[in-house]
């Protein structure tokens, strides 16, 4: 896409404008770093053009203070106290589920993953944001947790003009092909590779 511009032009009846502002459902997966990083700068551009950002974090601990957390959270008091931008939400969905999942059962994880999807396809049907960050949201599809085909046919049938950008690895075949924009990280090289352990200002 040299310059911006698409290599085809489809035949769908919509004009330039209109074919330029529809929504997007995109997916950020594949095993390199760099995944929530690139969704929180859509995000933040989204944030910039007045939108009303909505971020639901379902794998990270409940705990975890990650940097954009705080910075979105500034960015949100900002537009509460001068309108510039746009609202800010905010979710660890359920009690937050760290890597190791020690707390609760398999069960008890499940469920609040589902409750988790839930409020988001109920935001979803009556338009409540305008960019939705669904984080480390594949894990809980790829595990079993919440209905593909579900979460599929709702976020394809959404309703107004919301976009919607999911992360994590093991991304379903079915979300990939319904996905407008599929982007996968692929590692080259990673400090880690070297025995460096992850790092304040950069993993988090």
């Amino acid at each position: 896409m040299p310059q911006g511009q698409p290599t085809e032009v489809p035949k769908d009846g919509l004009t330039t404008r209109q074919r330029r502002n529809r929504p997007l459902l995109m997916l950020h997966t594949g095993e390199m770093k760099g995944k929530s990083t690139a969704a929180f700068g859509m995000a933040l551009r989204g944030w910039n053009q007045g939108w009303d950002i909505g971020v639901f974090q379902f794998v990270k601990s409940a705990k975890w203070k990650v940097g954009e957390e705080s910075a979105f959270k500034a960015l949100g008091r900002l537009h509460e106290e001068t309108g510039e931008g746009g609202a800010v939400e905010w979710h660890k969905m359920g009690e937050g589920w760290s890597w190791s999942r020690k707390q609760g059962t398999e069960d008890d994880h499940a469920a609040a993953a589902l409750e988790g999807w839930q409020e988001i396809s109920r935001r979803l049907q009556t338009e409540r944001h305008g960019f939705y960050v669904l984080d480390e949201f594949t894990y809980p599809l790829h595990w079993g947790w919440i209905d593909v085909d579900e979460v599929v046919d709702t976020l394809v049938n959404r309703p107004g003009h919301q976009h919607v950008v999911i992360t994590g690895r093991y991304a379903p075949e079915k979300l990939i092909a319904a996905a407008d924009l599929v982007v996968e990280m692929t590692k080259v090289k990673h400090p880690m590779d070297a025995g460096q352990k992850g790092q304040r200002g950069i993993e988090w």
